[in-house]
């Protein structure tokens, strides 16, 4: 039995690739193991609904931002 992430859910983490700020292109899992307090921020902001995971034509998965949000980070 797999384990829920907290930020994106039933997806593997190492399937989600940051879209936005300094780890853009990078996994989540790898966000998770290099900035554990920006981690647990963007966990944050998923709760309050600031950010979301997109599938892309490639059937690829990014974690996109708010842009608003973006711009004031």
């Amino acid at each position: 039995m797999s384990t829920v992430s907290p930020l994106t859910g039933v997806i593997e983490e190492t399937d989600v690739i940051v879209d936005f700020g300094q780890y853009e292109g990078q996994p989540v899992s790898n966000v998770k193991v290099q900035d554990p307090e920006l981690y647990q921020q963007l966990v944050q902001e998923k709760e309050n609904d600031n950010i979301a995971i997109r599938r892309n034509k490639d059937k690829s998965y990014r974690l996109y931002m708010n842009p608003l949000l973006a711009r004031a980070n």
